[in-house]
């Protein structure tokens, strides 16, 4: 009885799954049908990049953010905490690609807590000359109207925060290729269902705008650095002060690079426990999210009974619709169908593991996360910091920066 009971239980999360499936389908295709906006003005701006490492796609992502349909003044302003970064390469390379650029680069080693990116930012903020500020990860690139658009969403009545949602756009290989699966068909149709049910408050760290009266008044980025998710953190700061947070009707890209199953595992499960640590319920609710994972559970507990595999077939297909009409909301072509059950049965795998611990690992550190998403180093049992997840709080000679020359005075 007791394992037929755990198989009607399944059923119900597979049938609600499906539901959940089949209506974030729905409202995708409604999300990016939206408006984008168009500003009316073009004040100057500066876009912020924290650099850590080369990566594979670097300078492609560096230059999408160069190649702007905005007629305003623009800074871009790169950050690495290590002057024998590899990354300055590519902003060498840039400088190259485009000569006109308005190019600032600041090397600071300063650290202000367990968050580096915020730490590295917080390092190149004196050096913004502009009063609109767009923070956006490396590892993105975007459309030549992504800055018009975000300023646009800016310039609406009440809006103090700008963010725009992700889609994954893989390296080559097998396990980039998963990694995009998490991101285009588990995370952002639940982000949309979320926000069409009032029930999500998005902030992504892809972007970021916001003016600068606005940072001040929420108290500077000095209360970030001990945060894991600082965007959503950032976010909910930006609405306390009573300003809204828009989510702009288009994604940017983000690179999905990771090279491993550990990789990828280590990636989702950090994420999967953040998001459990901010948010317990909405977390504890995604179950809903793995159809096609609770049928195969429904399948085993019930000894294989017909109406167990007619609901898995059905979460297939439901998962399988979801693909198709994320595909076609995100004008991407429609492949690597055979991957999405196998991502399906590794998601809810990692979904499962996230409720087992609390640590987490992040670029080679070794952290627990608290209810409130803040970051402390694990200690080992004589009472020190881990050797992985040790910090060094410094402070550091004043920032060594580099700028070339020629600020923009036309769209570049």
């Amino acid at each position: 009885m007791f394992l037929i009971g755990l198989a009607l239980l399944s059923g119900a999360c597979v049938v609600l799954g499906i539901v959940y499936t089949l209506l974030a389908g729905a409202l995708i295709g409604r999300f990016f049908a939206r408006t984008t906006s168009e500003p009316t003005s073009f004040p100057p701006v500066t876009i912020v990049k924290p650099l850590h490492g080369d990566e594979r796609t670097l300078l492609t992502n560096l230059s999408s953010a160069c190649q702007q349909d905005y007629p305003g003044p623009v800074q871009f302003l790169f950050g690495v905490h290590d002057g024998e970064d590899p990354a300055l390469q590519a902003v060498e390379q840039l400088r190259l690609l485009h000569p006109n650029a308005h190019i600032t680069v600041v090397v600071d080693a300063r650290l202000y807590g367990p968050n580096r990116k915020m730490s590295n930012i917080l390092n190149m903020l004196p050096e913004a000359r502009h009063d609109v500020l767009v923070f956006a990860d490396s590892d993105v690139s975007v459309g030549s109207g992504y800055l018009r658009h975000v300023i646009g969403e800016l310039q609406k009545p009440g809006v103090g925060l700008v963010t725009c949602a992700y889609r994954g756009l893989p390296d080559p290989g097998f396990w980039p290729r998963l990694s995009a699966m998490a991101t285009n068909y588990q995370f952002l149709p639940s982000v949309v269902t979320g926000l069409a049910l009032g029930m999500a408050r998005p902030c992504f760290g892809q972007t970021i705008a916001m003016r600068r009266e606005t940072l001040e008044k929420i108290g500077g980025f000095a209360g970030f650095v001990h945060h894991l998710a600082e965007d959503h953190a950032i976010g909910e700061a930006v609405r306390m002060i009573g300003e809204k947070v828009a989510i702009a009707p288009f994604t940017v890209s983000h690179a999905c690079v990771e090279t491993s199953a550990a990789k990828l595992i280590t990636h989702e499960l950090r994420w999967s426990r953040t998001i459990r640590t901010i948010d317990p319920l909405g977390h504890l609710g995604s179950a809903l999210t793995h159809p096609f994972a609770f049928a195969l559970l429904a399948v085993l507990f019930s000894g294989g009974a017909v109406w167990a595999w007619l609901l898995a077939a059905l979460a297939l297909l439901a998962r399988q619709t979801l693909k198709v009409l994320s595909d076609r909301a995100l004008r991407q072509p429609h492949r690597d169908l055979w991957l999405l059950p196998l991502w399906d049965i590794v998601s809810f795998s990692i979904f499962v593991a996230s409720f087992l611990s609390s640590r987490v690992r992040w670029r080679g550190f070794t952290f627990k996360v608290d209810r409130n998403g803040r970051l402390s180093p694990v200690r080992t049992n004589d009472g020190n910091a881990d050797s992985r997840g040790r910090l060094r709080e410094f402070e550091a000679p004043s920032p060594e920066t580099a700028e070339c020359s020629g600020a923009v005075d036309k769209a570049i």
